[in-house]
């Protein structure tokens, strides 16, 4: 099965590129960005030998999905979907922040809490917190961007505004922002019967001043889900709770041996869990969106896009 990993378009009235771990951004006459979300997976900041099947399309079509379910409350890049892995929409200055927000104790917020820690980017964790626990009121915990895309870091609320990365004044737009989306975010879960565990939203800055959200939104890469019926029933037994997330990748690197550090080798991924992988995307796609998810032609992926966009730019 062809799945989508580089892509070296040339567009007309293309001014620029850019490679990130998972999307690649076409720059279309400093006004437009056409984003193709690629069939590349990451964890911990590194990004695996093997594709995955329909995983740029599951990214893109969930993103176009919940940019429109949103767009009341948080205005947006995102113009259309021309093709099943593209995104095309307003070209906007990206902050070089996430701004990752938390409403339960997982991920890497309970391996630092785990490790002792009772303070994670400026905000104080309670005491006495197990493992998927919910917080008293979602914790806003962001990271730096790096230029290279690459290990991203947490960074607290003060230091971002002391160092000039964003200005007080928009630092408190994308605070306002991302709780908006956040609890907009955890109703629409809640109607397909999931929790919204946490999740990151990214901003930017239009030419006319706007600050408006870009890229995906709660999606698998960015986001993490639990399913809601039986969380209470398996915290209080002490079990795994039932997720669907980018994180059961991350296990099971870490369970072999692998966190991105230094002198680490990633372990073989073969197609049965390549396989496993594209499955649970699906899975997450059809639970989220309560739409059955419909493959798009995978033989010339490339020319497909290409034709696509292409198109889309002749009418715009």
């Amino acid at each position: 099965m062809e799945t989508l990993n580089n892509t070296n378009f040339t567009f007309p009235k293309q001014t620029a590129f850019y490679r990130g771990k998972v999307r690649e951004v076409y720059n279309i006459n400093n006004e437009l960005l056409v984003m193709v979300a690629s069939d590349r997976l990451s964890a911990f900041d590194v990004i695996m030998p093997r594709q995955i099947p329909f995983k740029g399309q599951i990214l893109n079509q969930i993103a176009k999905n919940m940019l429109d379910a949103t767009a009341d409350i948080v205005p947006n890049w995102l113009m259309a979907c021309p093709d099943p892995n593209v995104a095309v929409g307003h070209l906007a200055i990206p902050y070089k922040v996430e701004m990752v927000i938390r409403g339960y104790l997982s991920g890497h917020a309970w391996r630092e809490y785990r490790a002792g820690k009772r303070e994670i980017c400026g905000v104080t964790m309670p005491e006495g917190m197990r493992e998927n626990d919910k917080f008293p009121t979602p914790i806003i915990t962001p990271a730096t961007k790096a230029d290279d895309g690459d290990h991203d870091e947490d960074i607290s609320k003060e230091a971002i505004i002391k160092k000039g990365i964003v200005s007080e004044a928009d630092y408190l737009v994308l605070e306002a922002y991302t709780h908006k989306l956040f609890e907009r975010g955890t109703a629409l879960a809640k109607k397909r019967g999931l929790i919204l565990v946490d999740t990151k939203y990214e901003f930017g800055k239009t030419k006319d001043g706007k600050i408006v959200l870009i890229d995906e939104i709660h999606t698998p890469d960015s986001s993490r889900y639990f399913y809601e019926d039986g969380y209470v029933e398996r915290q209080n037994r002490g079990e795994t709770q039932k997720q669907l997330s980018k994180e059961f990748v991350r296990q099971w690197l870490i369970e072999n041996g692998f966190q991105g550090l230094e002198g680490q080798t990633i372990p073989e991924m073969n197609d049965e869990k390549v396989t496993e992988i594209s499955n649970r995307y699906i899975e997450l796609y059809e639970n989220i969106t309560g739409e059955k998810f419909v493959k798009a032609a995978t033989n010339n992926i490339l020319d497909r896009i290409e034709k696509n966009v292409l198109q889309y730019l002749k009418g715009v």
